[in-house]
């Protein structure tokens, strides 16, 4: 009988009521810690992207108050600069007869800009002129600064004068398929055997306007746009972002290439 119970015993395992307790506590735990933190999972990743678009938002609206107010501040500061130096000017002179009124320096130098424009339209004012620029023609380092500046201006100036930019050009260049903006300074005439050929000088600014390369091109081949020269300038200075979305050309019949 001891035998037969001691057999029973081996054949028929003991179990452990504590970790019986131990295991079958265990599985409610671990499934109610693991949908625990699989909804914290959730929520964290939810926050994450809701802190994504919302650095996203204010990221690109704060790029664009910036796109806005850039020129804005820019031509707000360059007009405050200017006024004050052109008020500069005149203001010790009102400074020291004890007046002090700001924007009357700036008034009397525009007044006397605007004076010394009527004067030079003159006779009397075109021989001054012609005399100081003998003057400064003779002078070894400053001869060069006023050549240069006089040309930038004059290429604006309303009198369209033989050195001034008479009309915006387009050119293929340097390849086929492939065009350049300059504007027309001048024309020429080459005489060879074929024949007479009309070239214009086309001016290609490659360095915003005051440096640049001389073109002799064919009048036929020329594309004059409907622009005026100071939107040519704009565009050039701009760096092309002015350039309007359609260009159309001139017609025909109103070219009229200045030959002096």
């Amino acid at each position: 009988m001891a035998n037969s119970s001691r057999d029973r015993e081996l054949l028929i395992p003991v179990a452990n009521t504590g970790d019986g307790d131990d295991v079958s506590g265990d599985k409610p735990s671990s499934s109610s810690s693991s949908s625990s933190s699989s909804s914290h999972h959730h929520h964290h990743s939810g926050r994450e992207t809701f802190s994504k678009v919302v650095r996203s938002w204010a990221s690109k609206k704060f790029m664009t108050g910036c796109v806005i107010l850039f020129p804005i501040a820019v031509t707000f500061y360059i007009t405050w600069w200017f006024i004050h130096f052109v008020d500069g000017f005149f203001s010790p002179i009102y400074a020291q007869l004890g007046i002090d009124v700001f924007g009357l320096g700036f008034m009397t130098s525009i007044t006397f800009i605007f004076l010394v424009g009527v004067f030079m339209s003159s006779w009397l004012g075109t021989s001054v002129l012609g005399l100081g620029e003998w003057f400064i023609k003779r002078m070894p380092f400053v001869r060069h600064i006023y050549n240069a500046s006089k040309q930038i201006s004059s290429a604006i100036s309303p009198d369209q004068n033989t050195q001034a930019f008479k009309e915006v050009a387009i050119i293929r260049h340097p390849r086929i398929g492939e065009y350049a903006f300059g504007f027309i300074t001048s024309s020429v005439v080459l005489q060879n055997y074929a024949g007479d050929e009309e070239l214009c000088c086309v001016y290609v600014p490659t360095n915003h306007l005051y440096i640049g390369d001389i073109f002799l091109v064919n009048a036929k081949d020329v594309i004059r746009p409907n622009l005026s020269v100071r939107e040519g300038i704009e565009i050039v200075v701009s760096g092309g972002m002015s350039m309007p979305q359609t260009l159309s050309t001139l017609d025909p019949g109103s070219i009229r290439v200045d030959r002096s």
